[in-house]
């Protein structure tokens, strides 16, 4: 027997009838994605850069990832067969229960995820009316024409800008909390 009755989310399940929902990349698009088909379920919404529209021109960016390896036997292994993306991921390496090492992602997901966020999401992110925080690198993602335009055509939007790259949490981490931390204080 299923634990859950026909038609409950496992959200109702623990009790939360209604979240704040934050994300950030693909995340972030998930998130506003998650709102627009459940506005209900969201009473507000932290975009960390997610893109309302993102085209691929070109090959896809994480093309490097596809010929990464997921394991290897030791850890100096692992880092030497990541070759020239060592230094960005080197440092979160996972040991095996058995002694081996392996990425915490594996590169293939990494790289359809990449295939899976670009196109026009604009029906989306301007679905829903909740509060929102749209959170935007000036070295990031979002060109700033398009984060002004996702602030003005989405009423009780709120647009804050970092001098950051793409990964604000981990590039601005101090502003990134006291951004989110006064905008959860207006709720």
């Amino acid at each position: 027997m299923h634990p859950h009755p026909a038609g409950t989310e496992r959200g109702c399940h623990m009790g939360l009838d209604r979240a704040v929902v934050l994300g950030h990349s693909l995340g972030a698009i998930n998130a506003y994605q998650f709102a627009a088909r459940h506005p209900d379920r969201v009473s507000a919404l932290i975009n960390t850069e997610g893109a309302a529209a993102l085209g691929l021109d070109g090959s896809n960016p994480f093309e490097f990832l596809r010929n990464l390896p997921y394991e290897a036997p030791t850890r100096d292994a692992l880092v030497e067969g990541m070759g020239p993306a060592a230094p960005y991921f080197s440092d979160r390496l996972r040991q095996n229960p058995d002694g081996s090492w392996r990425l915490p992602f594996h590169p293939q997901d990494m790289y359809q995820s990449e295939e899976q966020v670009h196109g026009d999401h604009w029906n989306d992110w301007t679905a829903t009316t909740c509060p929102a925080l749209l959170l935007r690198g000036t070295k990031g993602v979002i060109a700033p024409e398009q984060a002004t335009a996702m602030a003005e055509r989405r009423p009780g939007t709120r647009l804050v800008e970092f001098d950051a790259d793409h990964f604000i949490p981990t590039s601005a981490p101090d502003e990134f909390a006291d951004a989110v931390r006064t905008f959860l204080a207006t709720l």
